[in-house]
Parts: structure tokens; sequence; C-alpha cells
């Protein structure tokens, strides 16, 4: 008798245990989310497009890595074109009138947003911000233009192609996303050495440091940069290993001459490049950005982007001057980057997770880091464009709605369990949307 009761004991725990185990909130406090649909949020991650008025070549540097030419990945389905919270986002931006994308209707909504970028001109960046609620966008492009106006908008450089500076021929040969991404790199590469003031690598790694390296660096900075930015996880593994500048010299000047290098030789260059770089922008009060977790391409691979492949960077004494963001939040490795909060300059935004997640399950992810580090948690939308039905306004459209609504739920259940009172939940809404932001960059 008493195995068998212990057997259905076990039995219902093992059933029932995960769910009673989980503190996920299914309502948000209505007041509580009056309040913080109220706050203006800085965006600490976005790619927002520059106005280009009738007539003018697209704008083609929202990203470093667009993705043009990749094999069609699958997508979730709130990024896919039934998501009904589209039709949301359009009635609330254009005045879209309809409950269905029918191709009558989306020809009438093309007219609409030609009709409101028409009305707004230069100023329709700045007013897809103030119709969703934004006050700063941290714009995440090769470089700024026409309408992406200073204060409104905050430059996030790229700074992967620094990374490759020998032939990437072997690279490109391991999948098609690689052709891609390292052909786009190179395109980067040869700019910036332009604006160096040359045309080829310097022979030796210590010119390419002092005369490719620190001037880009400071360029980007004289010209309102927050922040650099490293998509890597696309390009190669987040594992970038403690190198000495005598290896990796000896592999730059050996290879320098276009000479394809072994693949194992030139991640020690890359992984004493990254450190470097990493450094000199800590120097420079550059914040260093790292995307972290999923991303797009039929050949992305995940384990590479796994934040905790960058524990032994964020433990490198030398670059504890530098403040890095992992952003994403590490998505879909979000519970297990709350270990890594505990590096005093260490931040994570919760991009991306505010348009793939719903607000209930991003809720958890950001209850978990608001109960371990609430200072280091930002709010970002990840926002850019699909093609001419959703753009970048509409996803920055759902992510603040999300975001908005997740940490409603997040905040209401830590009160209701008496971590918190009222009065600091506002303050943790307002640190998260804001505040924290705010403080990492200096923004007065």
């Amino acid at each position: 008798m008493k195995r068998r009761f212990t057997l259905l004991l076990l039995l219902y725990l093992l059933f029932h245990l995960p769910f009673t185990c989980s503190y996920a909130q299914t309502f948000a406090d209505p007041s509580l989310s009056a309040e913080i649909a109220r706050i203006k949020i800085i965006d600490n991650h976005a790619h927002p497009m520059r106005f280009t008025a009738t007539g003018e070549p697209p704008d083609n540097e929202y990203d470093a890595l667009p993705g043009e030419g990749l094999e069609a990945p699958g997508l979730p389905f709130r990024l896919g074109p039934d998501n009904p919270e589209w039709i949301e986002a359009w009635r609330a931006l254009f005045g879209y009138k309809y409950t269905d994308a029918s191709p009558e209707h989306m020809r009438e909504l093309t007219d609409a947003k030609l009709r409101v970028m028409i009305e707004q001109g230069e100023r329709y960046p700045a007013w897809v911000l103030d119709s969703i609620g934004i006050d700063t966008m941290l714009a995440n492009r090769v470089a700024m233009g026409k309408g992406l106006v200073t204060g409104r908008f905050r430059w996030v450089s790229f700074v992967d192609a620094l990374l490759f500076p020998l032939s990437n021929e072997q690279s490109k040969s391991v999948n098609p996303d690689y052709r891609v991404f390292f052909t786009e790199e190179e395109r980067l590469f040869k700019r910036y050495l332009r604006e160096s003031g040359l045309s080829a690598p310097p022979s030796t790694l210590d010119q390419y440091l002092r005369r490719v390296i620190t001037p880009t660096l400071e360029r980007q900075k004289r010209a309102g940069a927050v922040a650099v930015k490293f998509e890597a996880a696309y390009l190669r593994s987040l594992d970038f290993s403690d190198a000495t500048f005598a290896d990796a010299s000896r592999i730059y000047s050996r290879y320098a001459r276009g000479v394809v290098p072994p693949a194992a030789e030139y991640k020690t260059l890359q992984d004493f490049l990254f450190r470097h770089i990493a450094r000199e922008a800590g120097k420079l009060s550059l914040a260093v950005h790292i995307h972290t977790g999923g991303g797009i391409g039929a050949y992305f691979n995940v384990t590479n982007s796994n934040p905790l492949l960058l524990m032994s960077a964020f433990n490198d004494k030398s670059l504890s001057r530098t403040n890095f963001v992992l952003i994403h939040g590490g998505w879909p490795f979000a519970r297990q980057v709350t270990g890594l909060l505990n590096k005093q300059n260490v931040y994570l935004d919760f991009s991306a997770q505010s348009f793939i997640l719903y607000p209930r399950e991003l809720s958890e992810n950001i209850r978990a880091w608001l109960e371990f580090a609430p200072e280091k948690v930002m709010f970002g939308t990840d926002a850019f464009t699909f093609g001419p039905e959703v753009g970048w306004a509409e996803v920055a459209w759902l992510s603040t709605r999300t975001g908005r609504e997740a940490l409603a739920l997040a905040l209401t259940g830590m009160e209701k369990d008496k971590e918190i009172t009222r009065a600091r939940a506002l303050e943790l809404a307002r640190m998260v949307l804001r505040e924290n932001a705010r403080n990492l960059y200096g923004f007065k």
C-alpha cells in the first residue's frame, strides 16, 4: 500500500509540478498597465530606415548583413503574413479600415503609407517614433541618413568587418549563408579602408591596429556613435579565446598578401581582434553590442550564438572598462543568460523576443532578469523592414505593445507575490523602458 501511494505521488508530481511551479502572470493590473503605457521609451536596438523621396535609391545601409540573397528560412508565426496583429498595426499607424489583408485592401494600404510618408517628408522616421511612444531609438546602421535626426535616433555602428582582414574564401565555402554574409563584410571592410586612406590592408598587424581599427572607431565616435555592434554569430562562434599579440601578428603577416589562412589560425587572429576592438571601444566610451541567440538564414547555427560562449571575454580584466550589451537577451538561451548579469559590465535587452514571443512567455524572462539584476535590463524592438506590407514601423509597433504588456505582467506578478511594492514596480518599469539605457549611454 505504501509503495502504491508513493508511486501515485510521484506520478502526480511528474504531471503537475511543471505547471504549478510556473509563476507566469495571466493578467496585468490595469492601473499599472496604464502607467507603463505613458512612459516614453528608449529603444536599445532597431534598424530604422532613412527617409527616401520618390526617385531616390532605396536605403541599403540599414544593416551590415541585410540578408538579401539568402535562402528563405522558416519564420515564427508572429512574423508571418497571417499574423492578425499586423492588421492592428496598420489600423493604429495608417488608418487601415479593414479586418483582412486581401490584395485590393493591401493596395489601399500601400497608398495610405505613401500618403503619410509624403505628408511627413523627412519627419517620417520621427513621426513613427511619436506614433508609438518611443522617445529615442538606437539605430543599428552602416551609416545614418536623411530623417534619422540626432536626439531621436542615436547611431550604433557595425565593426564585424574589422575582424576579417584576410582572405575569407575558406569561410565562404562552408554554407550558402556565409557566402552572402562574407561578401557583404568584405564590401564594408573596403569602405573602412578607404575612409582610413588605404587601398589595401597594411602589411603588419601593428599597422592594421593603428591605421585602420583605431581611426575607424574614432571616426564613428565623432560621427555620433554611442555603441558598436558585432553580428559575429552570423559568421562564426562567439567563443573568442584570449589570443596573444605575438600569435596574432605572426598569423596576420603570414597571410596578409591574399593566401587563404587555415580556419584555426584565422580564428586566433579574429579572437585577438575582437578583444582589441572591445578594449578600444571601452576607451572611447562606446558600448559593445553583441548579437546573441537566434538569427535569420537557413543555415544559421544557433549553438554558435549562445551568450555563455562569451564568458572568457567577460572575465578578461583588460575589458573591465568596456560595457557589453547582449542584444536579444540571448533567446532561446534567455534563462541561462541571467547568470552573466552578475558581471559588472554586462547588460541585455529583450529586442526580437518582443515580436517572436507573446507577452506572457516574454514576461517570464523579464521577471527572472528583474529579480536578479534590474539595473541591467533594457527594452528593444529590433524593428526592421520585411517588405512593403510590413515595414520597420509595424515591427516597432508590435514590439512596443508586446514589451509594455510583458513588463506589466512581470511586475504585476512580482507585486502580487509581495516581492515589490507598487512604487517599486513603477520605478522598475521606468528603468527597463528608459532609465537603464539613459544611464548606460549617458543620455541627458
